[in-house]
């Protein structure tokens, strides 16, 4: 069965590239833009990564992204990710990044896009890896902030699929977004919004009525809420669950005790994702292998799993079926 799940073709929906920056690669870019870290050594910092909650992960997430200055060091944090995508056998990955958390640090947007460009064209090239971009708005951050940062963003929609919204949950209801969210979808662009992480079951609602989302991340406190959990089954409306996440910072007490089955039983369309992998212990294969593992999945019901992410992408219609047909390949081979 590990080498099943290590196999199948996977796509991950919920990464943030911020967190995907591992302490040996912060340390070096620390050192080529003369930066010092408050800590002595990777394994300091490393020992550092021990969170009671979504806050205490945050601070150090904004402090270690200090060190993303060029766009070199961008490039350089995304092609260590997609090199991570070659070795889990990630197919299709669609990217979170937050401009607010540089550009208030006076980098250009341009300078984070276009590193992430480069490295996402030659992971395209070089490893068959296919990818997108979404832009979050820092919800602990105003309205009028996200404004400025997708009007910043206009001269590069054509390199961004969507937008989202991440950071601090609690206070920063889903409702406080409305207007940014509306011209995004003028725009044209694909929306999405984390949601139901630490906050209610409400703002899993709000998310998907009032911001019109596509996809909800995270989503997993929705279980709070009945008549939620039937109307987002009857719609299939993609939850992008982020396990290791939700053990790391205490929204569940270890992986055990996590709702994924519960989910699943009550046709929830959940996705298997890494959130910040770099903090949380592990990419997308180490939380699949886990939950296969703690909760006995099948082949068939990790099967099942990857072709919901590959529905909730938003790869393009041919690439979907290329994955899928991918899926069932492996699924054909194992049993």
């Amino acid at each position: 069965m590990k080498q099943f799940v290590k196999k199948i073709p996977k796509v991950e929906l919920h990464l943030h590239i911020e967190g995907s920056l591992e302490p040996e690669l912060m340390f070096s870019l620390a050192e080529r833009n003369a930066i010092s870290l408050p800590y002595s050594s990777v394994d300091a910092l490393k020992q550092a990564y021990q969170f009671n909650n979504l806050q205490e992960f945050l601070d150090l997430y904004y402090q270690g992204a200090e060190v993303l200055q060029t766009e070199q060091d961008f490039f350089d944090l995304a092609w260590a990710y997609y090199l991570s995508c070659q070795r889990d056998n990630v197919l299709h990955t669609e990217i979170f990044f937050d401009p607010q958390t540089h550009t208030e640090r006076g980098i250009d947007m341009g300078t984070v896009i276009h590193g992430l460009m480069r490295a996402k064209q030659q992971a395209h090239q070089q490893l068959g890896v296919s990818s997108e971009y979404i832009l979050c708005f820092l919800r602990h951050l105003s309205e009028e902030s996200a404004i400025e940062t997708l009007q910043a963003a206009k001269p590069y929609l054509s390199d961004i699929v969507g937008v989202g919204l991440d950071s601090s949950e609690q206070g920063h209801p889903p409702e406080k977004f409305q207007r940014v969210f509306a011209m995004a979808k003028q725009l044209g662009l694909q929306r999405v919004a984390h949601a139901g992480e630490e906050g209610p079951a409400a703002n899993v609602r709000n998310a998907w009525q009032l911001l019109d989302v596509s996809r909800i991340d995270h989503g997993v406190r929705c279980l709070e809420d009945e008549a939620l959990v039937a109307q987002l089954a009857e719609a299939k409306l993609p939850l992008t669950v982020c396990p290791f996440s939700n053990v790391k910072l205490k929204v569940v007490s270890n992986l055990s005790e996590h709702p994924l089955p519960e989910m699943l039983n009550k046709g929830l369309a959940v996705t298997i994702n890494s959130d910040d992998p770099a903090y949380f212990g592990g990419y997308l294969l180490a939380n699949l292998e886990a939950c296969a593992e703690t909760f006995a999945w099948t082949a068939q019901q990790i099967a099942d799993l990857c072709h919901t992410a590959v529905q909730a992408s938003y790869a393009s219609e041919t690439r979907k079926r290329e994955l899928s047909q991918l899926i069932d390949n492996c699924l054909a081979e194992f049993n």
